[in-house]
């Protein structure tokens, strides 16, 4: 497939495209990118090879439904837009009568934005990642640059103790408790040690959760949890997972067609939402 790609110049840097990819009518209308339409992919959602991960642009990929990828550690940057796409409903989260109850226990300490380099690193090293993980160094420190400028957020779940047990309820008043429970920048004192998290981007009304870990039975989960109550009270419109998997799926992650999701994505991004008090710069 890479054989066959055609070489274009943009203004920064250099992307390899398919050149015999046509790209189907969106019927949305984006502003002008350094990419390649997001329609014009292989049947695999593959859309172009190279480029740089700069700030400039990954928010430019994510505002058009484009994500990098990569496909080898050393070679250039792989870009995605696949079809379908995965995305949790913000009013559509299951929660599971055992994740019910991990929630009522209280022996969790979630917080957003505390420690997001120890996140991303907690992807990319926990469980058999280590040796697989398509979080490189330098997607890794692209993320890490994002997130100092105010686009890149984490959810962080802490614990000193063994996952408890309770009595659950309603999964509409988990959410609420659940917002109420997340707290920004905590003080190091007392919270334990961080046992589970997720990442994204945000832009707009619009965020895209790229991984999450745990290093405790549940602990992505309640993460996951955690960051759509917060979404939700702030008002986003668009919860973007990317890829659909059957532990995703469970918590009710769908998949819509590619031309939806771009319809959703363009009318999201322009929402004056933001993840925290400070807009992003």
């Amino acid at each position: 497939m890479l054989d066959r790609m055609d070489r274009e110049s943009s203004e920064f840097d250099e992307l390899f495209v398919l050149f015999d990819v046509k790209a189907p009518p969106t019927g949305v209308k984006f502003p002008p990118s350094r990419f390649p339409p997001p329609t014009a992919t292989t049947p695999d959602g593959l859309l172009c090879v190279g480029g740089r991960l700069t700030p400039d642009w990954l928010l430019d990929a994510y505002r058009h439904g484009i994500f990098p990828w990569p496909m080898w550690e050393d070679d250039p940057i792989a870009w995605w837009s696949p079809d379908p796409r995965a995305i949790i409903e913000l009013d559509g989260l299951h929660i599971s009568r055992r994740l019910q109850r991990t929630l009522r226990s209280g022996k969790f300490q979630v917080t957003h934005d505390s420690a997001f380099q120890k996140v991303i690193e907690g992807c990319a090293t926990a469980g058999d990642r280590e040796e697989s993980t398509w979080l490189t160094p330098a997607m890794i420190a692209a993320y890490c640059r994002l997130h100092s400028l105010g686009h890149a957020h984490s959810i962080e779940v802490w614990s000193d103790l063994p996952l408890p047990l309770g009595e659950g309820r309603g999964e509409s008043g988990l959410i609420d408790k659940a917002q109420g429970a997340l707290t920004p920048h905590p003080s190091p004192k007392g919270r334990g040690e961080l046992v589970g998290g997720t990442y994204g981007i945000s832009i707009g009304g619009f965020f895209a959760a790229e991984s999450m870990f745990h290093r405790v039975t549940d602990a992505s989960k309640i993460a996951v949890v955690h960051l759509v109550a917060h979404l939700r009270t702030r008002g986003y419109e668009l919860f973007d997972i990317q890829q659909w998997t059957p532990h995703t799926g469970r918590m009710g992650a769908v998949e819509i067609p590619r031309t939806e999701y771009l319809r959703r994505l363009a009318h999201a991004v322009k929402q004056p939402v933001s993840f925290g008090d400070h807009p992003a710069s």
